[in-house]
C-alpha cells in the first residue's frame, strides 16, 4: 500500500509537515491530481493547499472516485476546507475552524483563503495574506485591545476590497488609514504585527495532520462510501487529461501535446481528429448505443490488429507503453466502438459533405482541375475506363509503382484493408482507379504533372 499522500505549500511546508505526520507530500492539487494520487492506492488523502487561479481546480468528482475506491480524503485550511465542507455529506472529512466555518455558512467566498504563492523552487512562498488569517488576527489585536470593534471592521473591509493577491497587512492598514481609520489604532497595530500577527490556516492544516495520524494509529479500515459513483462526461474529461504516474514521474497531457506541438501541423490533424472523436462517442448515446455489446470486441480486434498486437504479452507491453490500465483500456475500446457505429451510420451522410469539405479546405479547385485534365486525356485514349491490361503492367507491378514510385512507401501487407480505409468498393475498384492514374501519367506526363 502506498504513503499517505498530502498536497500542500503555502499553508505549510513539507518540511513542518513531516514533524507531524509521515507522508509524501506534493505541491498543491490542481485538477487531475488527486485522480492520480487515488491511482496508487495511499490509505489518506489529505488536502490543505490547491490552485484557484492560475491552473483547474481540483474537481469534486476525483475526491468521490478516490473516496469509492476506499480512500479517506480529508481537508483542511484552504482549498481543502472549501471542498471537505462541499462534499461532507458524500463522506470528505474536514478538519479545522475554516472548515466549520465553510461547513455553517459563516463563510462562503473562495477568496477567503485564497492566496497568492510562489513557484516550487522558493517551497511556494505566500506573496499574499488569506483573508480568513486577517479576520483572525484582526480578531485577536481587538480581543488584546490594539484595535476597537470599528476599526477593526474597517480594517475587514479594507482587506476585503482588495484583490487577493494585494492583500498585505501594509495595504490594508494604508486602505483603512484612507478610510478614516484612527492614526494611533493603526500605529499601535503596525507595532503589535510582527509577534501578534496568527495563521487559522497554517493551526488548522497542523490539526488535520494531527487527525489523520491518530485516525492510522487506531487502525483504518477502506473508506465506505454510499453512494454509486457514476461516470459522466465531467468525469470523462478529467481523468482523459490528468495523464499518468509511474516509476519516472508525471506525465502531463499536456506536455505530449507539446511534444506533438513541436513536430508541425500534425497536431491540428490531430484537433480535427479528436474533435469528431468527441462528437461520434456523444452522438451514440443519442442514438440509442446504450451498451457497445459485440462491438466492443471487434473494437479490440480491429486495434490488436492495426498494432500488431498478437498475445497477452505483448498486449500489456502495449498498455503500459500507452500507459492505460484495464479500466482505462475498456474505455478506449468501448469509445472505439462507438465511433466505429457512429461512423458506419453516418457514412452515407457524410458522403454529401465531402465537396463541401475540400471546399472549405482549398483543395477542391487542384482536384477538380486535375479529375478534368485526366478525364479528357484518356477520353482522347479511349481509356475512359481503364483497365489494368490497359497500363500493361500486371496487378503487383502497378501496386509496386503506385506505393513505391508514387506514394514512397511500401505496398500494405493488406491492400484490401486499405482499400476499405481509404473508402473504395473493393479491390476492383481500387486496381481501376490505380489503372485509369498509371494511364494518365504515364501516356500524357507532360499534361499530367505531378500527383496531387
Amino acid at each position: 500500500m502506498s504513503a499517505v499522500v498530502v498536497f500542500t505549500g503555502p499553508t505549510l511546508s513539507a518540511d513542518e509537515a513531516l514533524t507531524e505526520l509521515n507522508a509524501e507530500y506534493r505541491p498543491p492539487a490542481a485538477e487531475g491530481d488527486v485522480y492520480r494520487a487515488a491511482r496508487r492506492g495511499p490509505p489518506v488523502i489529505g488536502i490543505i493547499d490547491g490552485y484557484f487561479e492560475r491552473e483547474p481546480s481540483v474537481r469534486h468528482k476525483e475526491i468521490l472516485w478516490a473516496m469509492s475506491q476506499g480512500i479517506h480524503v480529508f481537508g483542511a485550511a484552504s482549498m481543502g476546507a472549501l471542498r471537505a465542507a462541499e462534499l461532507e455529506a458524500f463522506g470528505m472529512e474536514g478538519v479545522g475552524q475554516i472548515f466549520e466555518a465553510y461547513l455553517d455558512g459563516g463563510l462562503e467566498d473562495d477568496d477567503e483563503v485564497a492566496v497568492a504563492h510562489g513557484p516550487a523552487e522558493v517551497g511556494f512562498r505566500a506573496g499574499s495574506e488569506a483573508m480568513v488569517d486577517i479576520r483572525h488576527t484582526l480578531a485577536r489585536a481587538q480581543a488584546t485591545g490594539v484595535v476597537s470593534q470599528a476599526t477593526r471592521a474597517m480594517l475587514e473591509a479594507a482587506a476585503k476590497s482588495l484583490f487577493y493577491p494585494d492583500r498585505n497587512y501594509a495595504t490594508v492598514v494604508r486602505c483603512a488609514a484612507e478610510l478614516g481609520a484612527p492614526p494611533g489604532e493603526l500605529t499601535a497595530l503596525r507595532e503589535w504585527l510582527p509577534a501578534g500577527r496568527s495563521s487559522l490556516k497554517h493551526a488548522d492544516a497542523l490539526a488535520m495532520l494531527r487527525a489523520i495520524r491518530e485516525r492510522l494509529a487506531a487502525g483504518l479500515a477502506p473508506k465506505q462510501v454510499t453512494y454509486w459513483f457514476e461516470n459522466s462526461a465531467m468525469w470523462e474529461s478529467t481523468w482523459r487529461l490528468a495523464g499518468d504516474t509511474d516509476d519516472a514521474g508525471t506525465v502531463y497531457s499536456s506536455d505530449v501535446l507539446d511534444e506533438l506541438r513541436l513536430e508541425g501541423e500534425g497536431i491540428l490533424r490531430m484537433h480535427e481528429a479528436a474533435l469528431l472523436r468527441a462528437l461520434a462517442v456523444k452522438h451514440s448515446y443519442v442514438q440509442g448505443m446504450a451498451d457497445p455489446g459485440p462491438q466492443r470486441a471487434r473494437a479490440a480486434q480491429r486495434l490488436w490488429r492495426e498494432h500488431e498486437v498478437k498475445d497477452e504479452r505483448s498486449r500489456q507491453a502495449w498498455m503500459s507503453a500507452n500507459r492505460l490500465n484495464d479500466a482505462q483500456l475498456g474505455a478506449l475500446l468501448e469509445d472505439e466502438a462507438r465511433v466505429s457505429w457512429i461512423k458506419s451510420v453516418a457514412a452515407f451522410d457524410a458522403s454529401g459533405y465531402y465537396l463541401d469539405q475540400l471546399r472549405v479546405a482549398g483543395d477542391y479547385p487542384r482536384l477538380v482541375e486535375r479529375a478534368r485534365r485526366k478525364q479528357a486525356a484518356l477520353a482522347a485514349l479511349g481509356l475512359e475506363e481503364a483497365t489494368v491490361a490497359d497500363a500493361g503492367t500486371g496487378e503487383a507491378e502497378l501496386l509496386r509503382w503506385y506505393f513505391e514510385d508514387r506514394l514512397g512507401q511500401p505496398t500494405p501487407a493488406d491492400v484490401d484493408a486499405y482499400c476499405t480505409r481509404l473508402g473504395f468498393t473493393g479491390r476492383v475498384s481500387f486496381m481501376r482507379c490505380l489503372a485509369r492514374e498509371y494511364c494518365f501519367v504515364n501516356a500524357a506526363p507532360a499534361k499530367a504533372g505531378t500527383q496531387g
